[in-house]
């Protein structure tokens, strides 16, 4: 959770679903705009891959690309925002937020953060370093090397993924690309690749007692229920 704080267990709730789909509607209008055909288009191309695994319904991927596009005639504007502060117990934290309003999302910011402590640009994010983070899998069930395939592809670092099996390839943020192509014929299928922030000096949680534990659970879980977060990156340790 150093790289990427994630809701605990499978999202499988319809409320949550219909959350994890919204995000990745507006990942997937942001990449479009560079072009709605996935295979000239690396970037949506992945996160149509993305929302695939997750059983996006057709109609939502197929809308989103074509309205990112401008294929539908409907003008789409998100401003990318980031807001630092931190969780109860000190635990800094990162929210990236993707929203048509900035007033209405700020103010609701202010709200959740009221658990924990809302800072200014700057105050947190020096504890973070900026990176490219590429979640994949051994092809085929292989048993592929992470760190050969790291070293191979030019990835700054590695370390076990989110999910059972999954690796998380760190890099600088200007070769996420580059290494994101390189890694197949490393033996590993790309499941998702964005640009993050890993914390530098990420709180231990065997320091925290379990009810704090859940309390930061709870903040965390409680930004992420909000419509514009689009991903929170958490100052605490795996």
């Amino acid at each position: 959770m150093g790289a990427q704080w994630k809701a605990k267990g499978k999202e499988l709730a319809a409320n949550a679903r219909g959350r994890m789909f919204g995000k990745l509607a507006k990942d997937i209008m942001i990449a479009a705009r560079a072009g709605a055909d996935p295979a000239s288009n690396a970037r949506l191309r992945l996160v149509v891959e993305q929302a695939r695994k997750v059983s996006m319904p057709k109609e939502t991927l197929e809308r989103a690309i074509k309205k990112g596009a401008g294929l539908t005639g409907e003008a789409v504007h998100f401003e990318h925002v980031i807001y630092e502060g931190f969780a109860p117990h000190q635990v800094p934290v990162m929210v990236e937020c993707l929203t048509d309003n900035v007033n209405r999302t700020a103010p609701e910011m202010r709200v959740l953060f009221r658990k924990g402590h809302l800072g200014t640009s700057g105050s947190v994010a020096w504890d973070f370093n900026h990176v490219g983070m590429i979640e994949a899998e051994p092809t085929g069930g292989s048993a592929a090397d992470a760190e050969l395939a790291a070293i191979e592809a030019g990835a700054q670092d590695f370390e076990p993924g989110e999910e059972e099996g999954t690796t998380t390839f760190l890099t600088d943020p200007g070769d996420l690309d580059l290494v994101s192509r390189a890694l197949p014929a490393q033996g590993f299928t790309v499941l998702s690749a964005k640009l993050g922030y890993k914390a530098k000096n990420p709180v231990d949680p065997a320091k925290l007692t379990p009810s704090q534990l859940e309390e930061v659970e709870a903040f965390l879980a409680a930004i992420d229920a909000n419509d514009d977060v689009q991903n929170i990156f958490a100052g605490l340790g795996g």
